[in-house]
C-alpha cells in the first residue's frame, strides 16, 4: 500500500476540535480538503503526522498550541483612544476590524472591549493558545 510521503498531493476529511468538544472547522462530505505535503498550507506537525499514512487510514492527531496557532500573547493586545475611529462607526465586542499600522502594515483584530473613551483589541488568532484535535481519514493519494 501506498504512503503519503513530502510532496504528494493528498485528499483528507478532518473534523478540528478543541478541548471542549467545540468543532471548529471541518470538511464537507463532498468538498475534501486537497493540498501537498511540504508546501505550507497546513501546520507542519500535521503534515508530519500525515507523511506515513495510507490511503483510507484515519487518525486522531492533536496538536500543542505552539504546533497550532502559537500562544495567547499579551503584547497582541492593544487598547487605543476610541477617537481613533470615525465618529458614525459602530464598534461591537467580536467584531473583526482591519487595523492599519505604520508603513502599510495591516492587521485583522478582534474588539474584545468598548467604552466611550477606548477600545480594545485582540491581535492574536482565535485559535491561539489552544490545542486542536483533528480526527482525519486520508482518502487519497495523488491526483
Amino acid at each position: 500500500m501506498k504512503k503519503a510521503a513530502h510532496g504528494d498531493t493528498v485528499t483528507v476529511h478532518y473534523i478540528g476540535t478543541l478541548d471542549s468538544g467545540r468543532i471548529f472547522q471541518r470538511t464537507d462530505e463532498g468538498e475534501p480538503f486537497v493540498f501537498t505535503i511540504g508546501a505550507g498550507q497546513i501546520f507542519p506537525a500535521l503534515e508530519r503526522e500525515i507523511v506515513g499514512m495510507g490511503e483510507g487510514e484515519t487518525r486522531n492527531i492533536v496538536l500543542a498550541a505552539e504546533e497550532a496557532f502559537g500562544p495567547r500573547r499579551q503584547e497582541n493586545i492593544i487598547t487605543v483612544a476610541r477617537d481613533m475611529f470615525p465618529a458614525d462607526r459602530e464598534i461591537v465586542v467580536g467584531a473583526a476590524l482591519r487595523v492599519e499600522f505604520g508603513a502599510g502594515t495591516e492587521r485583522v483584530m478582534r474588539v474584545m472591549a468598548v467604552t466611550e473613551t477606548e477600545v480594545t483589541l485582540d491581535g492574536n488568532h482565535a485559535l491561539a493558545g489552544q490545542e486542536l484535535t483533528f480526527a482525519l481519514k486520508l482518502e487519497k493519494i495523488g491526483e
